[in-house]
């Protein structure tokens, strides 16, 4: 028999599980309430006023429903910015397992746009194959930059990205052999504790190289180019994802290290003017390159997103008349589909020209002007796999530099949150607690490993079209489909002129 004692335990029990579920639901009851009373008193949104309560079940699908395209509907090839076959790639890449895939393409060759690399009857044997040669940038600085890598880190600021970010990219750099640019933000001591060639960058807001005024400061500037590290200078005039729009920091993401190392005022955004305020017309652009590089006698260049180009006729014939010696040294060409922690939607949208239509316009110009050996060539924005830095190479790029890449091989999942203070990865977060996720020492052997099955497969699109050396890809190892389903020669589709004769009349 059921003693009375268990009987009892039981009965309080339910008792008092009764008791829970009826506080509860009174919870429930009261909050359903005091959401109603605030839907339909608030007057800043339309549908919780006519429909509070069940309004907020809009909201919250709309929330999931980002992740479930992105993990469930969305296919292979469908996702942007970035879709899901490319950040796999990446993903393998970086923890360098398998990248090979079985069965067959899930590429689309047939449709507009798509690459097509022309394979030789007889490509070249491993044993003939040579590896990456160096190129030298600014032969006639001071101190010249011999580039051993063709594929390098693209302008991140300490700021836009967090200090785990930084030390994992700097020191996976420096055992790549790859050069790092340190964004419009300024030097940090994370970006020189890794020993990396760094290309510093002075962004409109002159961080780092600017006086308690915000003027530019040739005495910051002598303390920057003291660092041995530090190998060249970019000035940038306009950024892919935002052309003619400062850099935006959100004043969540300024701390007080950031804002010592800027110079600014900690927790206000960082706003940089769209764009330099002493550079009003080629002559000053020029002027300026000349000035840092008489200052630190290392190699000096400029980033700028091509929209109108006429100003690059006119920037190459005032070189002619200057002489070749006042050209930049090299000039990095942005996408207008490139990268940002945060900008306008309608810049990001719609403002400037692809790299897949003004990487030939810029080379072609230089070719007819008889400068393409004086000024090298970089180039960025969504060139993140093999084959989007080898297209690169046959139109004429010499160097290819990515952010995102980078921030896929540290474990960036795209969440879409980089403004926000709040990535998931910790890549673009000052929170500690999420940066706890992101082991520096770890992550920077990902961005060697990127690095180095990047150029790998890189050389062996270009031993399959029988060359030695990546370097020695032309325009017409590649095709392109068009809109009619037939694929063309870029050199057919981007003929380049033979080079005038720019000598100066004495």
């Amino acid at each position: 028999m059921i003693k009375e004692e268990h009987i009892d335990l039981v009965q309080s029990g339910i008792n008092i599980a009764s008791g829970l579920f009826v506080v509860t639901l009174g919870l429930i009851l009261l909050a359903i309430i005091v959401t109603f009373i605030l839907d339909v008193t608030q007057t800043k949104q339309a549908l919780r006023r006519n429909y509070p309560v069940v309004s907020h079940f809009r909201y919250f699908f709309e929330t999931l429903g980002g992740f479930f395209r992105q993990y469930f509907f969305a296919m292979d090839r469908e996702e942007l910015p970035f879709n899901r076959a490319q950040r796999s790639w990446v993903y393998r890449a970086a923890k360098n397992i398998d990248t090979t895939t079985a069965f067959g393409s899930t590429n689309n060759i047939v449709t507009s746009g798509s690459i097509i690399f022309v394979n030789c009857p007889f490509p070249t044997l491993g044993k003939d194959a040579t590896s990456i040669k160096p190129v030298l940038i600014g032969e006639n600085c001071k101190h010249p930059f011999l580039a051993k890598s063709i594929f390098n880190i693209s302008g991140m600021s300490y700021g836009a990205i967090s200090k785990p970010a930084v030390q994992a990219l700097s020191h996976g750099a420096r055992m790549a052999s790859c050069w790092m640019n340190t964004g419009e933000g300024g030097i940090s001591p994370y970006h020189l504790e890794g020993n990396c060639d760094l290309v510093f960058q002075i962004g409109t807001a002159k961080y780092g190289v600017r006086d308690k005024m915000g003027n530019f400061s040739d005495e910051k500037l002598r303390t920057v180019a003291a660092h041995e590290h530090v190998k060249m200078f970019e000035i940038k005039l306009s950024q892919g994802a935002k052309p003619g729009k400062g850099g935006i920091l959100p004043g969540a993401k300024v701390t007080e290290e950031i804002a010592q190392i800027r110079g600014i005022t900690a927790g206000e955004d960082s706003i940089s003017p769209n764009r330099h305020e002493n550079i009003n017309s080629i002559g000053d652009l020029l002027d300026m390159i000349e000035h840092v590089r008489h200052i630190t006698g290392k190699p000096v260049g400029f980033k700028t997103v091509i929209g109108s180009y006429g100003w690059l006729d006119d920037l190459f014939c005032e070189i002619h008349a200057r002489g070749i010696e006042s050209a930049p040294d090299f000039i990095t060409i942005d996408s207008a589909d490139g990268g940002t922690g945060a900008a306008p939607v309608s810049l990001m949208d719609h403002m400037g020209l692809s790299i897949r239509e003004s990487l030939p316009i810029v080379v072609n110009k230089l070719i007819e002007q008889g400068l393409k050996e004086r000024i090298k060539v970089i180039t960025s924005g969504k060139m993140i796999n093999p084959t989007d830095i080898a297209w690169a190479i046959c139109v004429g790029a010499d160097f290819i530099v990515s952010a995102r890449g980078f921030m896929f091989a540290i474990g960036c999942i795209q969440a879409m949150h980089c403004n926000k203070n709040t990535c998931p990865t910790g890549i673009t977060t000052h929170d500690l607690r999420l940066q706890q996720g992101l082991d520096p020492t770890i992550k920077s052997y990902r961005v060697k490993q990127y690095v180095e099955n990047i150029n790998y497969e890189v050389g062996m699109i270009a031993h399959s079209c029988g060359v030695k050396e990546p370097r020695e890809l032309g325009r017409h190892h590649c095709r392109i489909v068009t809109n009619e389903g037939k694929s063309v020669f870029l050199d057919q589709l981007f003929p380049a002129k033979a080079p005038r004769n720019n000598t100066r009349a004495e």
